[in-house]
Formats: structure tokens, C-alpha cells, sequence
């Protein structure tokens, strides 16, 4: 999946515009953004899912319900565009509180 791809799938399941969701996408802490364009988890900068969703909504001007949506989804999507090890090696890097919020609510 590249790019393009990965950002009309997010566009397309959030409901944001795709212009919203490349913004997204590049607003993402930089481990993540680096491993959306490039499929590999060589750093990440560590922030908790409410911290990173708080920065993400301030540099996208989308409210925070939106924004946490979206990364949700930007996971989502990752989720099927890389190998399940370099996903589950992701997940491990960004901590508990971003696999939490990978949970299904319920």
C-alpha cells in the first residue's frame, strides 16, 4: 500500500476530506509518520494516544473527537499495510495506552 492508498483509506473511513487526512497523516508524531510513508518502525518518539491526539488536533485545527478518530483509523489502517510483526514492533514501541486504544469499544 503507498501512500496515496494509505491516505484515501483513512479519508475514506474517518469521513475527513483528503486533504484532512494527509494532513493527518503528516502530523502524526514522526515514528509514525515515518512508518505510515515507509512501512518500518525505526524511531519513535514517545507520547501517550491522548498527548499525540491533543498535538495532532492542534496542528490540523480538527477537533479532538475527529483527530482521535483518525489515529484510530491511521492504526487501523497500518495495521493492514504493513507485516504483523513490523505492526505488533510498533505497537510495543508507542505503549499501553495507544494498544488500549486499539481495543474495540465495549
Amino acid at each position: 500500500m503507498d501512500e496515496q492508498e494509505f491516505v484515501r483509506t483513512v479519508a475514506e473511513r474517518t469521513g475527513l476530506g483528503r486533504e484532512e487526512a494527509r494532513d493527518l497523516v503528516t502530523e502524526l508524531p514522526e515514528g509514525l509518520a515515518e512508518a505510515v510513508r515507509r512501512g518500518t518502525t525505526d524511531r519513535i518518539e514517545r507520547f501517550g494516544h491522548k498527548d499525540s491526539v491533543r498535538r495532532v488536533a492542534e496542528r490540523t485545527m480538527l477537533k479532538e473527537e475527529e483527530t482521535d478518530r483518525g489515529v484510530r483509523t491511521v492504526l487501523a489502517v497500518l495495521r493492514e499495510a504493513i507485516s504483523e510483526k513490523e505492526f505488533n514492533d510498533l505497537m510495543a514501541q508507542l505503549g499501553t495506552d495507544f494498544s488500549q486504544a486499539m481495543k474495540p469499544a465495549g
